[in-house]
């Protein structure tokens, strides 16, 4: 049963995510509600109403749920406790189990392998002796990471070719929280594919992405990929699994490392709308935004075709100095987030310049 018009989609999230939600949302006739503890954020500047509380806070999660016809999120650290408590009230999509998976490392990993999708190798952290077995089993090197929280490269710690002993103090600095070491892998380049499951169980992928980052955040996204036609085809058939073996609903980014010999290693998921899908709402007919609403609304998926080249690019910052010469090229499509204070490493925007537009 898809949602009539002028029904009402709960957003737990304020963020730019957010935004670009409530306004494909708007598109399709539904009216959005925020959930969000910063009051003006980007997302209540375009949705009809924002409820301005703690995600977990009781009262406003039965405010939500009374308010809503379903509620979506557009962030992982959703509090998983809060989206079952909605769930016993109001359909919410993505399904918690998905949060559940996606905001610790070590289980989103088993999960993965267990489905028979491969990853770096990894070993569970907890105190600095386990963090000197685990880089011995990995010949000294190897990505120390917070198995929760941490996004842009927050959290993480870099080791290559050390002996394995004398890391007194690392699990100390890293905040005495559980920890995860995955092994160095010698990849080419990083992919992602955004996709999209409905309720009737139909699934749509978009073109993997080619992603570019810097200190850990995103820059650029260029469509289409270096890679092979059957890598391509492998990134899709690996989300698609991914989607049926969580019964998920709604859209999902799955990003990659692509190896030498074309293979793909998962890196993490995203069960949310993602940044390297940006770009579908320049060259694409459904964009992202709209597929996730699409999806949860109980709508038939659109069409994941593309119909330009393009690279998609962050604005960082300072990017933002950047902005009017941006809108002096032809064939560029501005997106700013509506954000109040421009700082290092926070996302202020995007653009889309297409290639071959004319």
């Amino acid at each position: 049963m898809s949602l009539a018009p002028g029904s009402t989609i709960g957003i737990i999230g304020g963020g730019q995510l957010g935004r670009m939600l409530a306004m494909a949302a708007a598109r399709l006739g539904y009216r959005i509600v925020v959930l969000e503890p910063q009051a003006d954020c980007p997302a209540a500047q375009v949705a009809n109403r924002q409820i301005v509380a703690a995600y977990d806070d009781p009262a406003a999660l039965a405010d939500l749920a009374s308010a809503s016809a379903v509620i979506t999120y557009e962030f992982e650290n959703v509090p998983v406790a809060a989206a079952q408590t909605l769930a016993a009230t109001v359909p919410v999509y993505p399904p918690a189990r998905a949060l559940e998976v996606a905001q610790d490392r070590h289980t989103e990993k088993s999960f993965l392998n267990g489905i028979g999708i491969p990853t770096a190798e990894f070993c569970p952290v907890d105190n600095d002796d386990q963090l000197t077995e685990a880089l011995r089993k990995f010949d000294g090197s190897g990505v120390l990471k917070t198995r929760r929280m941490g996004y842009d490269g927050k959290g993480q710690r870099v080791f290559r070719n050390m002996q394995a002993g004398g890391f007194a103090g690392v699990c100390e600095a890293m905040g005495n929280v559980p920890l995860i070491l995955e092994s160095l892998v010698a990849f080419e380049r990083e992919i992602s594919v955004i996709a999209a499951r409905g309720l009737d169980g139909s699934v749509a992928a978009y073109d993997p992405a080619e992603n570019v980052h810097r200190e850990g955040i995103l820059r650029t996204s260029t469509l289409p990929a270096a890679i092979r036609p059957e890598t391509a085809a492998t990134g899709k058939d690996a989300a698609a699994k991914i989607l049926s073996a969580l019964d998920y609903v709604g859209v999902i980014g799955v990003e990659f490392f692509v190896l030498a010999d074309g293979s793909l290693l998962v890196n993490e998921l995203a069960p949310r709308v993602h940044n390297s899908g940006h770009w579908t709402e320049a060259v694409c007919v459904v964009s992202q935004f709209e597929q996730h609403i699409r999806a949860v609304a109980g709508l038939p998926l659109g069409s994941p075709a593309r119909h330009f080249d393009c690279v998609m690019e962050n604005l960082i910052g300072d990017d933002m100095l950047r902005v009017p010469a941006l809108l002096n090229e032809p064939d560029l499509i501005l997106h700013l987030y509506g954000k109040g204070e421009s700082r290092p490493g926070r996302k202020m925007g995007h653009f889309t310049r297409l290639i071959g537009a004319r």
